[in-house]
């Protein structure tokens, strides 16, 4: 059974903080329920389904949230895969929907990495010691940023993509920034300015790297004959894909993503083609990030995605052209707007606001998008496609 239409957006609720050193990781999922619910009209009684992952507290996943909140639920997920877990999150509250498991479901997220004084993927990851891979990388000491730019390295060194064709994917989220009054980097930056900037992680300059901030989020999910009551701007979900990435007991390829796996689901239940999409919210934790998935969501062939971005295909009007073919990210992305870490859900805000046409930086005539996340270093990907026909 396809779940093509099963359910619609109702709200797409951001925090307006990026730091909140009052407000603890749980306080800051209640407000974003809150402030949803409130945007929709709904209140927290007609909440039947919720959803979170890893970062909600408590020590038995959604039912410490479920009773911090006092919502009355029918179901529960909490199905945590990283920065992909909300469009995951999206695509099993459309399966309980369609299977009569909940009406209503909340999908809530926060983090305050900014307020704990996290810097940019620099500080070795925490690890369970039972965890099955601790004895083979946590050793070592790796950091978010390692990983990654071990990827970019590979991806260099198979494909010849150069430090200042990754540049153009920060230049272009800048330009997009400027627009956005709530992005932490509104300044437009040059390819100069990114490879200039200091080494993280060969060969990841600082501006490859996303920002650190606090913030928190929410989406409501509804059966389509709830969405259409409430009187608020359609936006359908056609399209949903997820999976992870296997590590092939360590023969393990680096230039490319699960959304090899999470994409072709998508569109074939969306039933239209990368081509057809005219906006793309794509996770962008560091430059890398985006190229690997424009060519494993097949907007480019493998090793293409350097010149397509190089050409300005993802830039806006706004960068001195008539604009690109994809334009992606329009809030800044996690480069230059916010990242509070696990970017997917502020991934598809965005998506969301580019269907109802009140994006800061809107794409004309967008009328199908795609949003993609990834989770931990490309292990896991989900691709959610939505559309503002009713």
């Amino acid at each position: 059974m396809s779940l093509k239409g099963a359910a619609y957006i109702a709200v797409a609720w951001e925090h307006p903080t990026r730091k909140a050193p009052d407000k603890s990781i749980a306080l800051l999922h209640a407000e974003c329920a809150k402030g949803a619910l409130a945007d929709a009209g709904l209140s927290k009684d007609d909440v039947d389904g919720y959803f979170c992952a890893g970062d909600a507290p408590g020590g038995l996943g959604p039912l410490s949230m479920v009773d911090y909140m006092n919502l009355k639920c029918r179901h529960v997920d909490s199905t945590d895969v990283g920065g992909s877990s909300y469009q995951v999150a999206v695509g099993h509250a459309m399966e309980a929907i369609a299977a009569g498991r909940c009406n209503i479901a909340l999908i809530t997220r926060s983090g305050r990495p900014r307020s704990e004084g996290q810097a940019t993927g620099t500080a070795p990851r925490p690890g369970n010691p039972a965890a099955p891979e601790m004895q083979f990388e946590f050793p070592y000491g790796p950091a978010t940023a390692n990983l990654y730019g071990m990827c970019a390295a590979r991806h260099m060194y198979e494909y010849g993509t150069t430090s200042e064709q990754l540049a153009w994917i920060k230049v272009a989220a800048s330009h997009h920034a400027q627009y956005n009054e709530h992005a932490m980097l509104r300044n437009v930056v040059t390819v100069e300015d990114v490879v200039s900037s200091p080494i993280v992680s060969t060969p990841l300059h600082r501006l490859d790297c996303c920002v650190i901030s606090d913030g928190g989020g929410a989406l409501i999910l509804t059966k389509p004959e709830i969405a259409k009551s409430l009187k608020r701007p359609l936006v359908k979900v056609i399209g949903v894909g997820e999976s992870p990435k296997h590590q092939a007991g360590g023969e393990i390829d680096l230039t490319f993503t699960a959304a090899r796996w999470s994409g072709p689901p998508a569109w074939e239940m969306a039933g239209i083609k990368p081509s057809d999409i005219k906006y793309a919210s794509i996770y962008d934790s560091f430059t890398i990030t985006v190229l690997m998935q424009l060519e494993d969501l097949g907007f480019c062939e493998r090793g293409e995605a350097a010149g397509f971005i190089g050409a300005r295909n993802t830039a806006p009007p706004s960068a001195g052209n008539k604009g690109g073919k994809l334009p992606l990210n329009t809030n800044g992305g996690g480069l230059s707007y916010m990242h509070s870490g696990m970017y997917g859900m502020y991934a598809l805000q965005e998506s969301v606001r580019q269907m109802r046409g009140i994006a800061p930086a809107q794409v004309p005539g967008a009328k199908i998008s795609v949003c993609h996340g990834v989770g931990g270093m490309f292990a896991a990907s989900g691709t959610v496609i939505f559309s503002n026909a009713a």
